[in-house]
């Protein structure tokens, strides 16, 4: 399949991206990975491989960004605030550099937002911020809940990034027209979470579906399988 790499200064993080790019049409899917995971985290688990067949198809075009969380969310050696404020910056690298780029690659005004494990935190927090450039969510395990990352730390900027807190009062009409999906299975350390979230969304009356499987735990052979499957509803 079509694979490029792409590296540019972000004017956003005041320092350099990396991303693997697969697909040179198609609809636009960008791709997070796990907890402090690289760009090529998701190629080498496979999950790239597993939705392959939509790729050559020209289905989809996915864009598999590298994460920041090292110096955000998991540095211990900064403040939580700044931590906070890392990932802010990150966040604003993804809508106004990511975005735009894939909206102009493949002609297409929405993405598709999906990631594993802390992954789907991310996928999860950008779908819900920015429901203006996001059409799908899809959530593998996901986690929502950032406190944990904060040592007791909590303010404004923690409020808005949590996805637990802020959909609680989500008003963004654009947020109902999101086609979201949070993945989970029966013996996943994250199963909780994920039922937590939906409860959240079902008393909001925000469509989704809770995919719960069975006989599968929080790893990589259970979201080869969602991944496909999900990228088939686009």
């Amino acid at each position: 399949m079509n694979e490029q790499y792409h590296k540019w200064y972000s004017q956003q993080l005041n320092a350099d991206i990396e991303m693997l790019v697969f697909g040179d049409r198609g609809y636009p899917v960008i791709l997070f990975p796990t907890s402090m995971g690289r760009y090529y985290q998701n190629k080498d688990f496979k999950l790239i491989e597993s939705a392959a067949w939509f790729i050559q198809e020209g289905l989809v075009k996915i864009y598999s960004i590298d994460s920041i969380d090292a110096y955000s969310w998991y540095n211990k050696n900064i403040h939580p605030a700044d931590r906070v404020r890392n990932h802010m910056r990150y966040d604003q690298m993804l809508y106004h550099e990511l975005v735009p780029r894939a909206q102009y690659e493949t002609g297409v005004g929405k993405v598709c937002v999906a990631g594993c494990s802390f992954g789907g935190y991310h996928a999860a927090n950008f779908a819900f911020k920015h429901p203006d450039k996001t059409s799908h969510l899809f959530s593998m395990s996901g986690a929502f809940d950032i406190r944990d990352q904060l040592d007791g730390f909590y303010n404004d900027d923690v409020y808005y990034n949590n996805p637990v807190d802020f959909v609680s009062h989500i008003s963004d009409p654009a947020v109902w027209q999101l086609k979201i999906i949070l993945g989970t299975s029966d013996h996943d350390i994250c199963k909780d979470a994920n039922i937590n979230l939906s409860g959240i969304l079902a008393r909001k009356e925000i469509p989704h579906w809770l995919d719960i499987r069975p006989n599968a735990v929080h790893d990589w052979p259970i979201w080869r399988e969602m991944f496909p499957h999900y990228l088939s509803l686009i």
